[in-house]
């Protein structure tokens, strides 16, 4: 006979990550062969939990052509910008990247389909570029943005609201300032939030901080409404609340190994998911002493609870 686990009304992760149904038979005889729990499981479980912490909602950018002035300015995320800027060819050595283009107003011109479109006009160091949307001027929405380009008025929008906080850090994934590579950084201490920066093409925006426990300055990307990429916004990256309140019966031993991104023997699972991240895959192999779950990582490395305590991992 097919059993599944009731999911019980808890506040811990732990019940819930028990409560995803598996499988198993009756009479617990040898190791028996269980659905796996995918990534999209562990995820959709993790994101529901992890966006109730307590954050500073940023009030959204909502800007569109029409209300464009000029002066307007946009960062240059990258130097394949000139693919969608029509230009003197005389230009093609010039290098964009890193640059601002300044708007300098509109044209229309008639299109292939008989529309008046908008075509946007940029200036850099007294050259003259030009963009042409495709769209008539009541077709821009709020959500619409420019291939490869950072707009300064949203930077300096978002970066009224955060320039200056100190918030809760939720990500380990930190860029060295100086040399833009990836550093091991720490969950959940605070950290000083000293500046706001234009992006890159995918993610528009870098938030420099300043560490509380050592002083270490870095940065993260974010990502904000207008972009398809979620999982790097504000909420997911910050949190106006210690972390560590919400989980009092964490000891300081383990919540150390926890912001440090480090497990140890009999921790449990809801303290290795908050060192280590939602698994890739989780499954349980269930035999007449005990329930045996394993979490599996990229590269290799996997986690083993036995009875929901850490038992083994590699």
């Amino acid at each position: 006979m097919i059993l599944l686990n009731d999911i019980q009304k808890c506040t811990g992760l732990a019940a819930v990550l028990f409560g995803l149904v598996f499988s198993m038979t009756s009479c617990f005889t040898g190791v028996e062969n269980t659905p796996k729990i995918t990534e999209k499981d562990v995820s959709r479980t993790i994101d529901a939990l992890e966006r109730r912490q307590p954050t500073m909602t940023l009030k959204p950018f909502v800007d569109s052509v029409p209300n464009w002035e000029t002066s307007k300015r946009f960062f240059v995320t990258d130097d394949q910008v000139k693919l969608f800027l029509n230009y003197d060819q005389s230009l093609d050595s010039v290098k964009l990247s890193g640059k601002y283009l300044t708007y300098n107003g509109y044209t229309t011109q008639l299109g292939i389909d008989n529309r008046d479109v908008v075509v946007l006009n940029f200036m850099e160091s007294g050259n003259k570029y030009s963009y042409n949307t495709g769209k008539t001027m009541n077709e821009f929405s709020s959500k619409y943005g420019l291939p490869l380009l950072v707009d300064m008025d949203m930077v300096n929008h978002y970066g009224t609201q955060l320039i200056g906080k100190d918030v809760y850090i939720k990500t380990a994934v930190w860029y060295d300032m100086t040399s833009g590579y990836k550093v091991q950084g720490r969950h959940f201490i605070k950290v000083h939030i000293d500046s706001l920066l234009p992006g890159n093409k995918v993610m528009p925006l870098k938030v420099a901080f300043t560490a509380s426990d050592d002083g270490q300055n870095a940065f993260v990307w974010m990502t904000t409404t207008r972009e398809t990429v979620n999982n790097r916004d504000y909420d997911s990256l910050f949190s106006s609340k210690d972390i560590h309140s919400n989980y009092p019966d964490i000891t300081p031993e383990h919540w150390n190994l926890i912001v440090h991104g480090q497990v140890a023997l009999n921790m449990t699972k809801e303290e290795c998911r908050l060192s280590l991240g939602a698994p890739k895959m989780i499954s349980r192999q269930p035999n007449q002493a005990e329930v045996r779950e394993y979490w599996y990582y990229d590269g290799g490395s996997y986690l083993q609870f036995v009875d929901g305590l850490l038992n083994a991992f590699r």
